[in-house]
């Protein structure tokens, strides 16, 4: 019985591998415009697809970074400054993209663009801390999607958006899971919205990976600032070494987690691109596959415990 069983599942592994190998045609007229390429995931997969032979429209919210992709790219390869948080600038790279790809309209958008702070416990915040990345990490994806879906429509394109294991579960406070588990929703409602035009809707969750949104300077500089704005009270609930405990927490921890390979997950943006048949999700990263969507199915309060576990509490707990 074992031995059948584990037929089964190499059969289905070996089958999906087939069948996800093909990859579409004329990437030379088939324009993806990516979000948040200044760095990370979005500045690999721009370079990643014009290897490939895609027209690329990179954005980035500096002129540094349009400045390094257009010395490292192709001729074909485009760029342009784009703010999510305004619509006047999600409008006018909209109307420069439509210009760009004519007729035939757009073949992909990869929603990347993302922040990571503010992110404390949720008490430490303010309602204009949870706005300020919302409007980046959700409604920015939400703005520039909207913004380019007759394009995509018309192409009968891909929208690949660019969520976390974490908009499947919260280990962590503040606007961050709320933001991805927002966009997983979007994503969700969308895809089936689309299936009547021929677009395809897929999803990337990643693991823990060597970005900015997982370093550690960053984020205690953030969470230091956090800590120093908000009220007395506040401070006494969590004890005067708390911020200290976070500190070490963070630099021994997330060093170990975080995976410096970026390309398992630039990979899975290209394959969502550029396959006949890609995947709806994409959860690249070990940590991914067998920790973190493994225990957004386990029963809510196996899961508060096992996290709550190793949690650094509050002076203030109450046993």
């Amino acid at each position: 019985m074992f031995l059948y069983l584990l037929g089964l599942v190499v059969f289905y592994y070996l089958y999906r591998w087939f069948r996800e190998i093909p990859r579409v045609p004329d990437k030379g007229d088939k324009y993806v415009y990516i979000t948040g390429c200044d760095s990370g995931f979005g500045n690999l997969l721009a370079r990643h697809l014009d290897e490939l032979g895609f027209c690329v429209i990179a954005s980035c919210f500096t002129e540094k970074g349009e400045e390094d992709l257009r010395k490292a790219c192709s001729g074909r390869f485009t760029t342009l400054h784009l703010d999510v948080k305004k619509n006047e600038s999600v409008d006018k790279a909209a109307a420069l993209i439509k210009d760009k790809v004519g007729a035939r309209g757009l073949w992909a958008v990869v929603n990347n663009a993302g922040v990571a702070i503010p992110s404390a416990p949720c008490d430490w915040l303010t309602i204009d801390d949870y706005k300020s990345m919302l409007d980046v990490n959700l409604n920015g994806v939400i703005a520039v999607t909207l913004s380019v879906l007759p394009l995509i429509k018309k192409a009968r394109g891909r929208v690949v958006n660019v969520a976390s294991v974490f908009g499947r579960i919260s280990p962590v406070g503040g606007p961050y899971t709320v933001s991805k588990y927002g966009v997983e929703a979007f994503n969700d409602s969308l895809r089936r919205n689309m299936v009547p035009f021929g677009v395809k809707v897929l999803c990337i969750e990643p693991g823990f990976f060597k970005t900015t949104v997982t370093d550690s300077i960053v984020l205690g500089k953030s969470i230091k600032h956090l800590w120093e704005k908000m009220p007395q009270e506040v401070r006494d609930d969590y004890g005067p070494d708390y911020l200290d405990k976070v500190d070490v927490m963070m630099r021994e921890k997330l060093a170990k987690m975080s995976d410096a390979d970026l390309m398992k997950v630039v990979s899975c943006m290209e394959h969502a691109i550029s396959a006949v048949r890609p995947r709806t999700r994409y959860s690249p990263g070990w940590d991914a596959k067998l920790f973190w969507i493994p225990m957004s199915y386990m029963p809510t309060g196996f899961a508060d415990w096992l996290l709550l576990k190793e949690a650094i509490l509050p002076a203030k707990a109450v046993n």
